[in-house]
């Protein structure tokens, strides 16, 4: 039986998939408010930009970057659910954005 996921109205999937993101990298880091989360919607793909500080890449990395790839395995799963594909950036933050 497959039938498309309903969302209730007001219940956005790109907002859970970001604020996951955002947990699961604060859990990692021990800078936590330099953790932004930012999500650029392309169509049927959303690209989820994820930003910490230059001492904290690692952390987020992993060995031989398995916890990335682990991040990237749940976004993978949710986008199968979601039928939205999701993709995982990982960038170095200097300093924080201008605004």
């Amino acid at each position: 039986m497959n039938q498309a996921t309903q969302f209730p109205a007001g219940d956005n999937p790109v907002k859970n998939m970001t604020d996951l993101v955002a947990e699961i990298a604060r859990a990692l880091v021990d800078d936590q408010d330099s953790v932004s989360v930012e999500a650029i919607e392309d169509g049927e793909c959303t690209a989820i930009r994820l930003r910490v500080a230059a001492s904290d890449v690692g952390k987020v990395i992993g060995k031989q970057g398995r916890t990335a790839r682990s991040m990237r395995t749940i976004l993978s799963a949710a986008s199968m659910k979601l039928k939205h594909r999701f993709s995982l950036d990982i960038v170095e933050e200097d300093h924080p954005p201008a605004p």
